[in-house]
């Protein structure tokens, strides 16, 4: 028997949903965490769940996978570990969940920091680029043309990449002090623009 066929046999829809975090009612109705959902359209069923207005569905191992963030593997194994499947102990759900946010915090910072900076490089290569080719090129419209491919590749790895490739990138912008210096660096040029603005 595969893990997956052990994870499918021994938890449902609705524990794994309950111990991620997902309020259903008696009926198996839940608010649906893939979409703005106002009123509860996703039903768990015993052995797979359906949103009734996104359309997203799937069993107990893709529902932990989409909840928690993890490719479908990772997801069979956090339950296997979480419901002490095949001689493991559960470990603490809350733990788990406090790690989860805050790597999806982390993760969504860098997002929003680099797309900030991806917008203004934007701006800087038309409103910076040189009137002829004798004119020497501003400061900001060479710092656009050097910083837009390797920023623009890295949001579309936080956008596309798997999980793993993610907090890799994450991990390395925090550990090496990269995100923050470029929230300060961004903060700084907003307050000059500001300060210019006012004049």
């Amino acid at each position: 028997m595969t893990i997956y066929e052990k994870v499918k046999s021994a938890v449902t829809i609705k524990q794994a949903a309950e111990r991620y975090g997902l309020d259903f009612d008696r009926k198996g109705m839940a608010r649906c965490p893939f979409h703005d959902d106002r009123h509860p359209s996703m039903k768990l069923n015993e052995d797979y769940y359906f949103c009734f207005g996104c359309g997203a569905s799937g069993d107990v191992i893709t529902l932990t996978a989409k909840l928690t963030g993890l490719s479908p593997g990772e997801a069979a194994r956090r339950l296997t570990e979480d419901f002490g499947i095949g001689g493991n102990y559960p470990v603490s759900v809350m733990e788990r969940l406090r790690t989860y946010k805050d790597t999806l915090d982390e993760e969504r910072r860098c997002f929003r920091v680099l797309t900030d900076f991806l917008e203004l490089l934007r701006g800087w290569k038309v409103r910076y680029a040189p009137n002829s080719e004798d004119e020497t090129p501003h400061p900001r419209f060479l710092e656009a043309c050097r910083m837009m491919e390797p920023v623009t590749y890295m949001v579309d790895l936080l956008i596309a990449a798997d999980t793993k490739t993610k907090r890799e990138l994450v991990n390395s912008m925090k550990e090496e002090g990269k995100i923050g210096e470029l929230e300060q660096y961004l903060e700084g040029i907003r307050e000059k623009e500001e300060s210019i603005a006012c004049r």
